[in-house]
């Protein structure tokens, strides 16, 4: 079995991205319950045109049976499982190149929106059960996260990758005092446990007949 993990690497406002981080972790992983898994481990930077181009090109190459991306909501406090993405970019944010996408749509005449496939819940259980929390999201932005989960669950792959998973991970908590009094972030550690607790539960839902 073939797992793509990714990534992303800094952007506008967020000069250390742990998505990227994680991927990278999880790419380093070594588990008995993995041990016939080639885990692919990538961080794309965040780049509007990279998605277009160097995403699909790895697809094509790598031909993965499960796709497994990470992103960074820097103000949240809990780990959110996309849903859907839709075929729209943000017009006022910058990617790393300082680049604005072309136009409004990812891809002209595409539709909407586009749905995640796998059982959502066996993956919010899961990061549960890794005592971690987490939710279901509905709005994965517009910025280049939302194009790399679009780009990903293109139907013109059929069902290769047969499963596209995306998370929005916070920002973790540093080893200081807080600066925003009351505001729980989570640590490195926890993020981690959950990254792995979703990484075998996606390998389970990839190995179901």
């Amino acid at each position: 079995m073939k797992l793509l993990v990714a990534g992303f690497g800094p952007f506008p406002g967020a000069p250390r991205n742990p998505s990227g981080e994680l991927a990278r972790a999880l790419g380093r992983l070594r588990r008995p319950a993995l041990v016939d898994v080639e885990i692919h481990a990538v961080v794309f930077p965040t780049v509007y045109q990279v998605m277009g181009t160097e995403l699909s090109r790895l697809l094509k190459r790598l031909d993965p049976d499960a796709v497994l991306l990470f992103g960074l909501a820097g103000q949240s406090d809990h780990l959110c499982v996309e849903t859907r993405a839709v075929n729209a970019a943000s017009a006022i944010h910058p990617d790393a190149a300082r680049a604005l996408p072309p136009g409004r749509e990812l891809v002209a005449k595409a539709p909407r929106e586009r749905l995640v496939r796998p059982a959502m819940r066996r993956l919010i259980g899961a990061v549960r059960d890794a005592r971690v929390p987490a939710r279901l999201s509905r709005d994965a932005g517009r910025y280049v996260c939302n194009a790399s989960l679009y780009f990903c669950l293109d139907p013109a792959r059929r069902k290769r990758p047969r499963l596209v998973t995306f998370i929005h991970i916070p920002q973790p908590s540093e080893p200081r005092p807080r600066t925003r009094p009351g505001r729980k972030r989570l640590s490195a550690a926890a993020l981690a446990r959950a990254a792995e607790a979703i990484l075998r539960a996606l390998v389970a839902e990839a190995r179901r007949p």
